[in-house]
């Protein structure tokens, strides 16, 4: 059965924790620019329940968590961002069925973007290096608007610049903010089972279906 009442115009997708994997880049960065400012080691299990609000609650969260004082934000920004700028996509994997998934909704007629929380210059590079970037027409990051995700207006720029309404707008994502910015902009939204959630169960969060594999997709909306 369908999820969706009316036909697609267009799919805008996650990319952390949704196309690929980049749990190994985030907290290789982070566990550079901890040693550089003194600071203890975290385990990736503990990076993985940070991702998806972007670089700046991404930094703070891992700073409280070792218990480093708030002051020290603004010099960790600046040693995180060269130190992802330097291993960018360097132990990111795209996850299985991501490549025939997008082919597939491609094949549909479907316009696609990507719309992430990460800034615009680590997504479009991460893109590009796991030979993703052409699938999409646009790409948005989390400096392209005035507020992210799970603020809808992020959502809602994307589907002006595709010239497409958000009830025929596709969100694809991993996370709850994915889902409660779809559900504020009135675009139906459908989560990948694989991702982050911040740690949490992701099929505990509202959304209209969800999805093992991007291969899972273009059948789902196909009925």
């Amino acid at each position: 059965m369908a999820v969706l009442s009316l036909p697609l115009q267009a799919a805008i997708i996650d990319l952390d924790g949704t196309l690929v994997d980049t749990l190994g880049d985030f907290s290789a960065a982070l566990n550079q620019t901890l040693r550089e400012l003194g600071q203890p080691a975290v385990e990736a299990g503990v990076v993985a329940g940070f991702i998806g609000k972007g670089s700046e609650h991404l930094i703070r969260a891992t700073l409280a968590h070792v218990g480093a004082p708030a002051q020290l934000y603004g010099r960790a920004w600046e040693v995180y961002q060269d130190a992802y700028r330097g291993l960018n996509g360097r132990w990111a994997q795209v996850y299985p069925g991501v490549e025939e998934g997008i082919r597939q909704l491609r094949a549909t007629g479907l316009r696609l973007a990507c719309l992430t929380n990460k800034p615009g210059e680590f997504a479009r590079h991460l893109l590009a290096a796991k030979g993703l970037g052409a699938a999409f027409e646009l790409v948005f990051g989390g400096d392209a608007f005035a507020r992210r995700k799970p603020d809808p207006l992020a959502l809602l720029k994307t589907c002006e610049a595709l010239g497409t309404a958000p009830a025929r707008t596709l969100m694809v994502g991993d996370s709850r903010n994915d889902a409660a910015a779809a559900r504020a902009a009135g675009c139906p939204v459908v989560l990948v089972t694989y991702g982050y959630n911040h740690g949490e169960p992701v099929r505990a969060v509202d959304a209209d279906a969800f999805v093992d594999s991007l291969l899972e997709l273009a059948p789902l909306l196909r009925g």
